[in-house]
């Protein structure tokens, strides 16, 4: 089901019709928001240069986190794996110790 959300980015309205929550769709406008205000702060640019600028800086923030979440699940990968490996280990060596302990 769409929603029909209208929020205000700048100081312009925009109506959007968004499959996610109105909660959502505001946070995500809060959040472009802020970003266009921090790049028309850092100097007097035009409207259009400041959404380009804006969406290089998103984009850029989106691949550092795509990046930064890739590593998580190799590290996370590779514990389960040093994990698998140690359990296989005691498993053996517990094997060896029950081994040991019947030839007395």
């Amino acid at each position: 089901m769409l929603n029909r959300v209208t929020v205000t980015i700048r100081g312009e309205q925009y109506t959007l019709l968004a499959t996610e929550s109105q909660d959502y769709v505001e946070r995500v406008a809060a959040y472009v928001d802020e970003k266009l205000k921090e790049t028309t702060e850092a100097g007097s640019l035009a409207l259009v240069d400041c959404a380009v600028l804006t969406a290089l800086n998103i984009a850029d923030e989106r691949f550092k986190e795509q990046e930064a979440a890739e590593n998580l699940r190799k590290q996370i990968k590779d514990l389960l794996e040093e994990s698998a490996q140690q359990k296989l280990e005691l498993s053996e060596a517990k094997r060896e110790i029950f081994k040991l302990q019947q030839k007395k």
